[in-house]
């Protein structure tokens, strides 16, 4: 069953989170005292452009087999450096389609939105990482982004690591995960 590793949180519009030992999910907010929490967009970069926009990027998901192939290639990245909310193990991210609802621990839920796009604050952390943030080439010939899921909050609840996560795919024909 997928777990979560670790959680994470920033009180700053900083790039990288702490982890913590719990953090508490808020109903069409986000993350109760994260800087990304509102039902308007967060992101500095789109609130300048339009504030009124609503927040898909409230919850930051991230798997953790991510984290060991950056290991492997030389990267040695912390929980919360790449800043992500919930650290995940044995699930398939980019794989779920845009609604899909991921049961978090017994009671939060987050729908999922789209995919985080690798900005150019991943090479603040370390030189030459955000290219390791998109995968190969589809066949399009388009690079898909490899950098997490985005969510938002549909029902609130406190979430922990090791708390499992159980999936709930929408209703057929799925969409693929656009960019948020």
């Amino acid at each position: 069953m997928p777990t979560i590793l670790t959680v994470s949180l920033n009180p700053a519009h900083s790039f990288s989170k702490t982890p913590q030992t719990h953090i508490r999910l808020i109903a069409g907010e986000g993350i109760e005292g994260d800087a990304h929490c509102g039902a308007t967009t967060q992101h500095l970069y789109l609130k300048r452009k339009n504030p009124t926009q609503p927040n898909l990027a409230q919850v930051h998901l991230l798997a953790s087999e991510k984290l060991a192939q950056l290991a492997a290639e030389g990267f040695q990245i912390q929980p919360g450096e790449l800043g992500e909310n919930i650290l995940t193990h044995g699930l398939d991210l980019h794989a779920l389609p845009l609604g899909t609802l991921l049961h978090l621990g017994p009671k939060a839920v987050v729908e999922v939105t789209g995919v985080r796009t690798p900005c150019s604050q991943i090479d603040t952390l370390r030189p030459n990482l955000q290219q390791k943030m998109w995968s190969a080439r589809d066949s399009t010939g388009k690079k898909t982004r490899d950098a997490g899921i985005m969510s938002i909050v549909r029902t609130g609840g406190l979430v922990h690591p090791k708390d499992p996560i159980k999936i709930t795919l929408p209703p057929q024909p799925h969409q693929p995960l656009p960019p948020v």
